[in-house]
């Protein structure tokens, strides 16, 4: 594993392969072990990057509250690490949110997107609340009891009965994340900006994944679809939030082939 300074935070940071680039941005709260079903069925031709997200596995959160932006200029400084000026980007959950924001900075580094179990909007004013109460929750509690509560949200029926073994993957990665990360992380996702706005102007070759049984409504997916002209999109059955996880084999063939198909720059 490798050591990158972003600013106020240490990153960490794996590389699979060689190739074109793909970076594959994991979801809260989990870390880049999230893709290691997915890596082997990539790397064979590309090199795949797998950053922990700042406050997330082994990497530092910094001061304050761990923005959208703040994940843009990690992703940005990891590219110039690693002499990356064009990748495909994948994104799952708050991997998404990063990459909206990277867009919006760093477009000219992006040659294709995958959005995955996430959405565009700004978190409405409900989500807010809940998201800050969850902050202060945490900050006073710790975060055993959240992390537990989450899982059974996040994964679907059919992992919690069936796959008991990803849920404990899961939960061991997410412990790995302090109350105070934790706390910081949610402030960040509170107010993430909207970008709806931006998705029409997105275009470069990009799909999207849901869930058949994630906590994001299809509708959010299918918004992100509808507003972005020649995107694609596919469902993956039996899949919650954490769907690379719970189905990494069709997973992973929605991505290789949806790589294969982008052409290279």
């Amino acid at each position: 594993m490798a050591i990158l300074r972003s600013g106020d935070a240490q990153l960490f940071y794996e590389t699979s392969g060689s190739g074109p680039n793909v970076v594959l941005l994991h979801p809260f709260p989990l870390n880049h072990h999230f893709w290691d079903a997915i890596v082997p069925q990539l790397s064979a031709r590309y090199r795949v990057v797998l950053p922990d997200l700042r406050a997330h596995g082994d990497s530092d959160a910094g001061d304050g509250t761990v923005s959208m932006s703040k994940l843009a200029d990690d992703l940005d400084r990891l590219c110039r690490e690693l002499e990356i000026t064009r990748a495909i980007f994948v994104g799952v959950s708050i991997g998404g949110y990063a990459l909206f924001e990277f867009w919006k900075r760093c477009r000219e580094r992006v040659n294709a997107l995958v959005l995955a179990n996430t959405r565009a909007g700004a978190e409405t004013a409900e989500g807010r609340a809940a998201r800050l109460q969850i902050a202060e929750k945490v900050e006073r509690e710790g975060t055993a009891t959240f992390i537990d509560d989450l899982l059974q949200k996040l994964v679907s029926k059919s992992t919690l009965a069936n796959r008991p073994d990803i849920v404990d993957s899961a939960r061991a990665m997410a412990k790995k994340m302090s109350s105070a990360d934790i706390a910081q992380v949610q402030r960040g996702m509170a107010d993430r900006a909207d970008s709806i706005p931006a998705l029409a102007a997105i275009n470069v070759p990009t799909l999207v994944i849901a869930g058949e049984d994630d906590s994001v409504p299809l509708s959010e997916l299918e918004l992100i679809h509808q507003r972005m002209a020649g995107s694609q999109m596919r469902v993956i059955p039996k899949a919650g939030h954490y769907a690379a996880m719970e189905q990494p084999a069709e997973f992973g063939l929605m991505l290789r082939t949806f790589f294969d198909a982008v052409p290279r720059s």
